[in-house]
């Protein structure tokens, strides 16, 4: 994968890190549509024009208490009793989005699991395994940035877990 900067996009935290870090991606960025009834994942994998089980989606959820981040499959659902046998506690919730906004320093739909305020706990769906790239959000909604899985994981601290039904 060929590294491409950011600065024909607009840098965002999550793009800056992964320059920093020295770490192969490519940047796409596309036109979001606010009136879409895609999810953000879903109309970044028809924008992008790639298979939908590539386009990761970064949710952040409460596990007993403390904020974590989940990256599944845009094509599937968080399974939040999964999430929270992974992260080792007893129920999870979604947290609620202003929580996430402030948590992370990103906005709904533009979430990523890179460059985030603060550091979280991260587990990505163990089905990343299956690609070799992936698509996660590059900070904003419209711009999402590919990468090996193995990149997203040790750059997020993550933990691979089947996390997506």
């Amino acid at each position: 994968m060929a590294k491409k900067t950011s600065r024909a996009h607009g840098s965002t935290p999550a793009v800056t890190a992964l320059e920093e870090a020295g770490v192969p991606h490519t940047l796409h960025a596309y036109e979001h549509d606010p009136a879409s009834e895609l999810g953000y994942a879903a109309e970044a994998a028809v924008a992008m024009g790639v298979d939908p089980a590539q386009v990761y989606k970064t949710l952040v959820a409460d596990v007993d208490g403390r904020l974590v981040v989940a990256v599944v499959p845009g094509d599937r659902l968080l399974d939040l009793k999964a999430l929270a046998r992974a992260a080792g506690g007893k129920k999870a919730t979604m947290a609620p989005a202003p929580a996430a906004e402030r948590a992370t320093g990103y906005v709904v739909g533009g979430i990523s699991p890179l460059g985030q305020r603060q550091p979280h706990r991260t587990f990505v769906d163990s089905s990343a395994e299956q690609h070799d790239v992936v698509y996660v959000s590059g900070g904003r909604r419209g711009l999402d940035v590919g990468l090996s899985p193995a990149d997203l994981v040790r750059l997020t601290g993550a933990r691979l877990a089947p996390l997506a039904r």
